[in-house]
């Protein structure tokens, strides 16, 4: 008894209650009513159960301050998800069609992710996995389903996952009031649980198994779980993503929307496109090289590759392919369409295939300015991507593979997309081969013309 005494006088001294809260109470022993019938007043009970149940002798808390103890979690639990700093993150204060000047298929992707947080929010049902760039609406549509279920009542944990990992990582240290398998057990079980910049942490074996424990266990009980993420659902850990993949318990919406506190990384990407030195390359200068003597089918390839771009000027959407021999006039239509949308207010990332692996692999530098992620990102949901000479690229199969998640990125999302190549389509990767086949979505023009020469 005199163990359980200075068991309950460490936990009011942990505990700061009012003047009405400690009144009539005994000092040391009293930390629950003490008008209570049940535990008259200690705050604890032994369990009711035969004394051959592995629980008897249990305490359990006293009906008498569950909702106090309750309540007390709670605060903790706000406190910890710093969720009064994310107060104005509410459902009110999103915008489902975000900045304006954004593509259609872009408003689209922020709608839907603002109406699948709305449904979860409300039914708290399930699994949420939002992905997207940086400043894409994650963070504020998670914390705007954080926000709603705590005004419910509803016991709720909201964390990046790097804080996350230091707080059970602080359960080891001696200063910890909370050993580290309950705190586990606290994440693991929470009625609402949303880890927030998923994939950034530091990925140790450690973290790995620590998340996996978290996730397994979330996804065995079926509990209500939010997970956003700047990565591809292809770059998680395999036994994370076969979880994530369930389509009976994930909802998984991809928001295609650029930055929303830096809109420029959507306006030309300058530092990347090209476009500038292609700026004489327009639909006006375009020449159909009547003064050549081309054979018939060669001058009616280039009228229908002309009029076929400026048709997809107007209006981009789904893919185009220009392929045929160097100097047939490929890359001066690529970039008559990234003109003509230039001169509307929307340029697009222009880039050549060679430049574009070139940045990628110089975010690797430690002196870059951007992360490798962050800079595939950038180029791989752009408005409208124009990848000029594909097929010169260097063959490497880090260069084959990077090349083909963004291709494969953009066919899944059906953004506009304008390509050309010297080669046969058919001679390219495979995989991305099998994308450009598909007419639901591209169309392959082939520009038969031999090399212009400028000659008569």
């Amino acid at each position: 008894m005199k163990d359980f005494e200075n068991f309950i006088a460490n936990r009011n001294s942990k505990e700061a209650e009012s003047p009405e809260q400690t009144a009539g109470r005994r000092p040391g022993i009293d930390i629950g009513d003490p008008n209570c019938p049940r535990c008259g007043g200690i705050g604890f009970v032994g369990r009711d159960v035969p004394i051959d149940d592995p629980d008897f002798g249990k305490m359990e808390i006293c009906t008498c301050r569950l909702a106090e103890v309750i309540a007390s979690q709670r605060d903790e639990l706000f406190s910890l998800s710093n969720l009064s700093a994310l107060s104005g993150l509410t459902f009110a204060s999103f915008k489902p069609r975000g900045r304006v000047g954004l593509g259609s298929f872009q408003a689209d992707s922020l709608e839907q992710a603002f109406n699948s947080s709305q449904n979860f929010a409300g039914s708290l049902t399930g699994w949420l996995l939002l992905t997207g760039t940086y400043g894409s609406g994650k963070t504020h549509l998670a914390a705007a389903i954080a926000n709603q279920a705590v005004g419910m009542g509803i016991s709720t944990l909201f964390l990046t996952v790097p804080d996350l990992l230091d707080w059970l990582r602080f359960s080891y240290s001696n200063t910890s009031d909370t050993s580290f398998e309950d705190r586990i057990t606290q994440i693991r079980s929470i009625p609402l649980l949303i880890m927030d910049d998923f994939g950034t942490q530091n990925t140790t074996q450690w973290a790995q198994e620590k998340l996996f424990q978290i996730i397994n266990h979330r996804y065995i009980n079926k509990l209500p779980t939010v997970i956003t993420s700047n990565q591809a659902l292809t770059d998680f850990e395999p036994r994370i993503r076969s979880r994530l993949q369930d389509p009976d318990l994930v909802t998984h919406v991809e928001i295609l929307a650029p930055d929303f506190r830096n809109p420029t990384d959507d306006i030309g990407h300058p530092e990347l496109s090209s476009l500038n030195h292609h700026s004489k390359q327009t639909f006006g200068s375009f020449s159909f090289r009547k003064n050549e003597r081309l054979e018939p089918d060669d001058s009616q390839s280039l009228l229908e590759a002309f009029e076929i771009a400026k048709k997809f000027a107007e209006s981009p959407q789904g893919w185009l392919v220009f392929y045929g021999p160097y100097g047939c006039g490929k890359t001066h239509l690529a970039a008559a369409i990234g003109n003509y949308q230039a001169g509307l207010g929307y340029p697009p990332l222009f880039v050549g295939v060679p430049d574009l692996l070139d940045y990628l692999r110089a975010a690797f530098s430690p002196n870059s300015s951007t992360t490798l992620d962050r800079r595939f990102y950038e180029i791989r949901s752009t408005r409208l991507l124009i990848l000029d000479d594909i097929g010169t690229e260097s063959a490497t199969p880090w260069a084959r593979e990077k090349l083909y998640q963004l291709i494969n990125h953009r066919y899944n999302a059906e953004l506009p997309t304008v390509m050309t190549t010297a080669s046969e389509p058919s001679r390219l990767d495979q995989r991305i081969f099998s994308r450009m086949s598909d007419k639901r979505l591209c169309k392959l023009v082939l520009m038969s013309a031999p090399t212009f020469t400028g000659e008569g």
